[in-house]
């Protein structure tokens, strides 16, 4: 490879991705997509909109949105987990040649954005279909499904660059795979929605994206209006909304900061995954 630009070497390999993507047919994941987000939404709406609770009720609405925000993440990591780890000997070969490795990485970065947006349509068209007569129909500052759409396009994205950091950090396709249930299962349980954390697991939450995916999508459910009426069995449940009330607070400015930190997590994971494949060279053969 001839030493080109930056821009040109990004222009180059994401061409080079959407020719193996059409080449290999990667629409198929689209609707692995599309069957998880049915799956999860129709476990969330019942088996009839009387049984649908999802943006009627405070428990069931964030019980609802933990469950999509797990297919999100899935969805997201399941992309990328093997994309860079597969080429590792292309390009340990070509960044010898006069591969930028940040040209490389941006590169599946824009890819994956496009990708990302797709499978966000799809999840937000399905997950509203079936929810769509308990939503209202106006967010914090933008129709209800237009902030849902880039909840689900963040917490996808986010978790797409986690995989794709994890794919330049490992050097086989297998290891990748061995690594994603342990990714996908430290986001989840640490995001503190199954457990009560406290103290230093409590911080560590703080680094997941499903807490802060939660917290956008129940934002702009305003689960705040969701107070339900105090009996002896929902003292906990009163307790849980209490402490999370600030945290849900109804205004634009709550909801684009927890947006604005799934961006921060996207470019966090796309610098370190540039400087863990910088040492690629001294893979051993």
């Amino acid at each position: 490879m001839e030493r080109a630009s930056r821009l040109k070497q990004v222009r180059i390999y994401v061409g080079k991705c959407f020719r193996v993507f059409i080449h290999e047919r990667g629409w198929k994941i689209f609707i692995s997509s599309a069957i998880i987000a049915l799956i999860i939404s129709m476990v969330i709406a019942g088996f009839d909109s009387e049984s649908n609770e999802m943006f009627r009720l405070y428990t069931s609405t964030r019980s609802g949105t933990f469950a999509v925000v797990c297919a999100c993440i899935w969805i997201g990591i399941f992309n990328s987990i093997q994309s860079i780890c597969k080429e590792r000997d292309i390009i340990k070969r070509e960044h010898r040649s006069g591969l930028h490795i940040s040209s490389y990485v941006v590169a599946h970065m824009i890819y994956e954005m496009v990708l990302c947006l797709i499978e966000s349509v799809i999840v937000t068209a399905i997950f509203c279909l079936f929810c769509k007569d308990n939503m209202n129909a106006d967010g914090v500052f933008l129709p209800t499904v237009v902030e849902l759409w880039i909840a689900f396009f963040l917490t996808i994205y986010a978790s797409d660059a986690l995989g794709l950091m994890v794919s330049g950090i490992v050097k086989t396709p297998n290891t990748a795979m061995t690594v994603m249930p342990f990714v996908l299962i430290l986001q989840l349980v640490l995001s503190g929605f199954i457990f009560e954390l406290e103290g230093a697991m409590e911080k560590i939450a703080y680094v997941t994206i499903a807490k802060w995916s939660m917290n956008a999508i129940c934002i702009t459910a305003n689960v705040n209006s969701m107070v339900p009426v105090p009996t002896p069995e929902n003292a906990f449940v009163l307790a849980t909304l209490e402490n999370n009330r600030e945290i849900y607070e109804f205004t634009a400015g709550n909801f684009l900061m927890n947006c604005g930190i799934l961006v921060g997590f996207a470019l966090l994971y796309m610098i370190v995954g540039i400087i863990a494949l910088e040492f690629v060279d001294r893979d051993k053969r």
